[in-house]
């Protein structure tokens, strides 16, 4: 595995990969030591775009490690349009799991791949900011930077 930690707009960001596949983006640095690998670069490159506005859809391979259903529920995360939110039972309908919310929340909660897999995008049935590993202000940041750049021609 390799790993890489830059400064981004909202803090530290660890971009962790194999050789073929972006394995997690989490917030914060890495204990382990810097490599960065073309993928990595790659990733990098694109997360930066993203907080410039520039990038609304991001295409480094992605390789989350989780259960089948953790995985479907990342999957349906990665198909939320930009500057789009939807809910946590609106998710858990789309994937055929009706009455799921919690069980959507709980694979939301275990998303290794930040902003790449747009966890941060899910909100509250009433509308509500809930739940965000890397804390609310974080969230909030993210959905704010999308709404700026979805209003800006």
């Amino acid at each position: 595995m390799f790993y890489y930690t830059f400064i981004s707009d909202i803090g530290e960001i660890t971009v962790i990969a194999d050789e073929n596949y972006i394995k997690a983006v989490h917030f914060g640095k890495s204990e382990y030591v810097n490599k960065k690998t073309p993928l990595i670069s790659d990733a990098v490159n694109q997360l930066q775009e993203y907080f410039k506005g520039d990038r609304k859809v991001f295409t480094v391979p992605l390789k989350p490690d989780g259960t089948d259903f953790q995985r479907k529920v990342w999957k349906a995360l990665t198909e939320i349009p930009y500057g789009q939110t939807t809910s946590y039972g609106e998710i858990a309908e789309k994937i055929g799991k009706s009455g799921g919310a919690r069980a959507v929340g709980n694979a939301n909660n275990k998303n290794p791949i930040a902003i790449m897999i747009p966890c941060h995008r899910v909100i509250g049935a009433n509308g509500s900011l809930t739940g965000y590993a890397a804390g609310l202000d974080i969230k909030k940041k993210l959905l704010d930077l999308e709404k700026f750049y979805c209003q800006t021609p």
